[in-house]
């Protein structure tokens, strides 16, 4: 039942954590193999014991939801005044596992950049969305490597496509005035990235009209413009690839330095 549970809440897009008693040692509430589901907002599914060992993997299982982690902990049931949560005198441990939205890559822009992006970003796992305002640019035949696609406005693509902190937006339009109108509904997302093209003008220009319209600073602070790494790159496709390894380095903690000792 709970890992039917988790199957859905995996194709729903839905956030939550699988808890597993891996192992066990002596005498303990449950045995090894017994489940739980935690939810965002502290309730849960199954049990994987009760008490206060019980109450202690719930707070585990959101602080790694928060982090987007999995961790293995260890709990002795043998000395509550030794901080133990229980007196059955036996050991367990409980993998903690978040359940998380797939990683999604939205494409806004079915130009020879964008179509560069939507391939990488598929190859390397992303789910992928392409949208373009312009009809016959952002369609199955013309961008097959995309999970979806979308003609219409930015506005028509977020009714569309719910934005979770898993999601990251990468703006190859043609123009000033597509980011100008689109990028006030993306910065009150919880998109992980906003990435716009172009050059360091371009994006002086976009910036001027959006605090015009009364976006602040702190907003314009999350976008990165001229989005990603700088690799000298010229092609549609390493330009590509330094957009990819930006989100990268930024959703998993990286530097983005070389890795080379000495």
């Amino acid at each position: 039942m709970i890992l039917q549970q988790a199957a859905e809440l995996i194709k729903k897009q839905a956030r939550a954590v699988l808890c597993v008693v891996v192992e066990t040692k002596g005498s303990t509430p449950r045995q090894a193999g017994s489940k739980m589901l935690v939810f965002p907002d502290g309730s849960i599914s199954g049990t994987i014991g009760g008490g206060e060992m019980e109450h202690r993997v719930v707070q585990e299982a959101l602080a790694a939801l928060a982090e987007g982690k999995p961790r293995l902990i260890s709990y002795k049931m043998t000395d509550p005044k030794e901080g133990d949560p229980g007196i059955c005198g036996g050991q367990l441990e409980v993998y903690v596992e978040p359940i998380l939205p797939r990683k999604t890559v939205i494409v806004v822009g079915a130009g020879h950049v964008g179509l560069a992006v939507a391939h990488l970003a598929k190859w390397l796992g992303f789910a992928v969305v392409v949208s373009d305002d312009r009809q016959d640019f952002a369609t199955p035949e013309l961008v097959p490597d995309a999970d979806d696609t979308h003609t219409g406005t930015i506005n028509d693509l977020l009714e569309k496509h719910p934005v979770n902190e898993q999601t990251s937006f990468v703006l190859t339009t043609r123009g000033v005035d597509v980011d100008s109108e689109g990028l006030p509904a993306i910065l009150e997302t919880a998109a992980a990235y906003i990435g716009v093209i172009g050059s360091r003008r371009r994006w002086e220009t976009t910036r001027k009209n959006l605090l015009a319209a009364g976006i602040t600073e702190e907003q314009l602070g999350r976008v990165h413009s001229p989005m990603g790494l700088e690799l000298n790159a010229e092609t549609p496709e390493e330009i590509a690839v330094s957009i990819l390894a930006e989100i990268m380095m930024l959703t998993k903690g990286g530097h983005g330095g070389s890795m080379k000792v000495g």
